[in-house]
This record gives structure tokens, C-alpha cells and sequence, in this order.
């Protein structure tokens, strides 16, 4: 899949990113507000004068600056004029603040101008006799200088047929790694040849961010609000996604993560695959009705994820009825828990990127007040030094009411298979065929097959990340690890289907 090659590995990158985390939680946990605090971080973060990863430690400083300020939900600010890390402070240490979008950033001066969409000779090339490159080329782009091979790329269509054909393997194409990743092809390159996002068609579902090897890419955090909510005495609920399982070490130990959870001061924790149950139940009543007994809808894809269902809608405006209105996990959990704690702030605690972006819409905002990624509350555990694994546990009991369907959510066919297995429930006879894609490149594929009628009737699942949420810009771990604790703890329900939740009979008032 596009943009998958540094998932997993632990990078300098990665270590940067998270020190930033750790820093502005620390400052925020000891209720810091002071402008001389954050204006420092950056020599805390990289001390001394020798630059370790670029050429020079000024401009070391400056990315990190940036990134401490977008962990804070501050906007950038750039080098053209007179500007401190903690300008906009004041502001950011509201616990009520929401942060403004873009949510996805480019740190300009962070970019390296990465080669994007060319074709050229490396020093591999022996200058051979055949001259195949030269011969194949439709524009007579490839001539011989000083015995090598040497594209005008004036001339070249970016064809590959050069390539193709090179028998030493000589003629490498280059494409930015962000823009690789993105499955929208929203990141072209500015004047400069930087990376620049087009936020008309970006949906926010992060693969740049954790694709690019330079750190020039990195998302606003509602971190330092989440802190500065608990330290106002605010009852904080955290909702953790289905893909939580082996993102903080240990088996899925659902005692650790409570115990840990009210350390780091959240008032409870709540599962979110309970809301996963009750999307399947929706989701499954809405197929029968309206693609198999009205026969409305020509198929139906799913709802959950939603930077699926964002580029869905927007590339195809007149399908849009199509793509399932059923609420997201993320929201119906939130319903659930509002309807016994009113007051309470309800922080999503997942994977994914997007899920910022869906939070702040109008419709959403009263119920999800916070987004956090995993990576996040790492930086929240490091911060308070709580090593999940050695929690002790003791007094909390297994979360217990979600299905192992909806905890199934967290992967790839995982949301299909729910939605099925809860149609089955219902109507045993019924046949119902299954498309899933992961990756938005993929599921735009798939749903112009469609719409071209190639799968009629079908429930299609949509998930812009690969391996889906387990997948996700904010996940710790790697991939195929995670989709395999998903699986273990999906053993561990004493529930099987979504019809089977506890909470099941809830669905409609929460809908209204």
C-alpha cells in the first residue's frame, strides 16, 4: 500500500514528535501558563550547540518550536518576522479552546522540496551500447552526456518507459513521500517546490504527517486543553477506540488501563466499541430498508470512518445518499455517556487523525468536547512516569458490555463483518455481499466500480488507513501487531454480535 514504509519503526522522528508531547504535558499538568516556560522548550528539547539532524541547530530549534506550538493548538507562525513559541498562549490555555483548522500543517521551512513526479538517471548507469532508455523514449528526452544517461525533463512525460527498459535498473522515478501517502492527492509543491496541501479536497486522515521523513508535516492537538480541563477539576470521561488493545504495551489489560487512566486524572473510561454496536445495529437496519426491501439505494457504504465518508461525498455528490447516515461510533458512545454524566468534558481517546476534524463540526461538537490520539496520552503516561504493564489493576473490573463485533471495528473488514453478522441475526436467509477497501485510492476504486454497478446490493466498507483504524496517524504500534491484539481481545467478549450489547435497547433515544 501507498505511504506504509516507516509504520512501526522507532525513528528520531518519532522520538522528536513524542519529546514535544511529553514537554507540553508536563507544562500543562503543572498548570503553566508562563511565557518564558514554552519559549524554552525548545533548547530543553534540543540542548547545546551542534546540530544532531539538520545542518544547523537554529533551524532544529525552529521546526520544534513549531511543533510545540501545534501540539498547544496554536497556529504556525513561520520565520518571516519577530515571533516567540508562546505567542497565543494565553489563549491556548483555556480549557474550552478548540483548535482552528487546518488541523494538517506543512512546516515550510521543515520541508526538504522532495522530487515529486520525475524521472532520473542515478549513477548506476553503465552508459551502455543498446541505449534501450534513448530508443523506447516517444519525446527524445534521453541523450548521452559524458557516457551517461540524462533525461530533459522539459521534454519527459513521465511515462516510465525508460525505466522500464534500463537493464541495469538505473532510472529511478521520484515521488514526495507525503504526496505519495495521500490518498487525495491534495499535496502538490508551492513556488519554492514545498509541499503544499490543498485543503479543498485534504480530509484530514494524517497519512502525510506520519509518512514524512523530515517532520514537516504534523496535526493540532487538543493536549494542553485536555490537561488544563482535568487540573480546573472538570470531570473528564475518556472514550477509548476499539484499537486501543496492545497500543500501550500488555495484552489488552483492561484493569491498567482504567487504573492508569484515572492516575493520569480522567474521571472514567468508557469503551467505544459499545458505540460500535450500536452504529452496526443502525447501520444494519438502514441496509435492510433501504438497498433491500425499498430498494432505494443500489448498495450502501459504511459510516465510521470518516475521512472515507468526507472524500465519499465530496468525489461523488450525487452518491452521497449512499454512503450510511448512522452515527459514528465516536458520537453514540458520547450519547451514551452525556445521558449519565451531563456535565461531564468526553475526550475521544483513538487513532485517527480525522477524527479531530469530525469533532468539530457544529453537529458534534456538544458531544465530543476533545480529541486525543494514543500517542497523546503516551505522552500523558510518560509525563506522570506510569508504565501501563505495571499498573496494578486491582478494583477494575474488564470493560464488559461491548460485542466482539464492535471491538472488531478496529480493522480492516472488521465494520463489514459486524453489520453482516447483525443482518444475519435478524434474517438468517439473507445473502449479503461484502466489497472493503483500505486506503482512500483504494476506496475510490471501489466505490466507481459501483456506481458503474459492479456490485449491486453490495455493503461496502470504507477505511482510509491501511490495515484500517489500527492503521491510524495517532496508533504507537505496528500494524499487523495490533490487528492481531484486536483479534486476541475480540476473543475475550462474552458477547459476540452487536444485537447482543448491553446497551442495545438504547439506540433509539439516542438517535432522536
Amino acid at each position: 500500500m501507498r505511504g506504509n514504509t516507516m509504520r512501526g519503526v522507532y525513528t528520531n522522528l518519532t522520538d522528536i514528535r513524542r519529546r514535544v508531547f511529553l514537554e507540553v504535558a508536563k507544562l500543562a499538568y503543572e498548570g503553566s501558563s508562563q511565557q518564558c516556560d514554552f519559549d524554552e522548550l525548545p533548547y530543553h528539547i534540543i540542548p547545546g550547540d551542534v546540530a544532531t539532524y539538520r545542518e544547523s541547530v537554529f533551524l532544529e530549534r525552529a521546526i520544534v518550536g513549531e511543533r510545540i506550538r501545534l501540539a498547544m493548538g496554536l497556529p504556525l507562525q513561520g520565520v518571516d518576522r519577530p515571533a516567540n513559541v508562546s505567542d497565543g498562549v494565553t489563549d491556548a490555555a483555556k480549557a474550552e479552546t478548540y483548535y482552528q483548522p487546518p488541523l494538517i500543517n506543512i512546516i515550510k521551512f521543515a520541508c526538504n522540496s522532495c522530487k515529486h513526479d520525475m524521472y532520473e538517471v542515478s549513477d548506476m548507469c553503465r552508459g551502455c551500447l543498446a541505449h534501450p532508455c534513448r530508443e523506447i523514449c516517444p519525446k527524445d528526452a534521453i541523450s548521452f552526456v559524458k557516457g551517461k544517461a540524462y533525461i530533459d525533463q522539459e521534454k519527459c512525460i513521465q511515462c516510465g518507459r525508460c525505466k522500464q527498459v534500463c537493464p541495469y535498473g538505473a532510472i529511478v522515478y521520484h515521488e514526495r513521500p507525503c504526496a505519495n501517502a495521500c490518498g487525495m492527492d491534495a499535496i502538490g509543491s508551492d513556488e519554492y517546490g514545498r509541499a503544499d496541501i490543498d485543503y479543498d479536497r485534504c480530509v484530514s486522515c494524517g497519512m502525510c504527517l506520519v509518512n514524512c521523513p523530515f517532520g514537516a508535516i504534523a496535526d493540532k492537538s487538543q493536549l494542553y486543553q485536555v490537561i488544563q480541563a482535568i487540573n480546573a477539576g472538570e470531570e473528564v470521561i475518556a472514550a477509548v477506540a476499539p484499537a486501543f488493545v496492545g497500543q500501550y504495551g500488555g495484552k489488552g489489560n483492561v484493569d491498567k488501563l482504567k487504573a492508569s487512566f484515572l492516575q493520569l486524572g480522567f474521571a472514567g473510561v468508557e469503551e467505544v466499541a459499545v458505540g460500535a454496536d450500536l452504529c452496526t445495529i443502525q447501520e444494519a437496519n438502514d441496509y435492510l430498508k433501504e438497498v433491500v426491501d425499498e430498494e432505494k439505494l443500489p448498495f450502501m457504504g459504511t459510516s465510521c470512518c470518516p475521512a472515507w465518508s468526507v472524500m465519499a461525498k465530496m468525489e461523488f455528490p450525487e452518491h452521497a445518499e449512499c454512503i450510511s447516515m448512522a452515527l459514528t461510533p465516536m458520537v453514540l458512545t458520547a450519547r451514551l455517556i452525556r445521558e449519565h454524566h451531563p456535565k461531564a468534558k468526553i475526550v475521544f481517546v483513538g487513532p485517527c487523525a480525522a477524527k479531530k476534524l469530525e469533532a468539530m463540526r457544529r453537529s458534534v461538537r456538544s458531544e465530543v468536547d476533545f480529541v486525543l490520539t494514543f500517542e497523546e496520552v503516551a505522552a500523558m503516561l510518560a509525563c506522570k512516569e506510569i508504565d501501563y504493564t505495571k499498573v496494578d489493576g486491582t478494583g477494575h473490573s474488564d470493560f464488559d458490555e461491548a460485542s466482539a463485533d464492535g471491538r472488531g471495528f478496529a480493522v480492516s473488514g472488521g465494520v463489514a463483518n459486524a453489520v453482516v453478522n447483525q443482518i444475519k441475526s435478524l434474517r438468517p436467509d439473507l445473502e449479503v455481499n461484502v466489497k472493503a477497501a483500505e486506503g482512500l485510492e483504494n476506496c475510490r476504486a471501489m466505490l466507481k466500480d459501483a456506481i458503474k454497478g459492479k456490485y449491486p446490493g453490495y455493503l461496502l466498507e470504507g477505511m482510509a488507513c491501511p490495515g484500517g483504524c489500527v492503521g491510524g496517524a495517532g496508533t504507537l504500534q505496528a500494524i499487523k501487531k495490533s490487528a492481531g491484539m484486536v483479534a486476541m481481545y475480540q476473543k475475550r467478549a462474552a458477547r459476540k454480535i452487536a444485537g447482543e450489547d448491553a446497551n442495545a435497547d438504547e439506540l433509539d433515544a439516542l438517535i432522536e
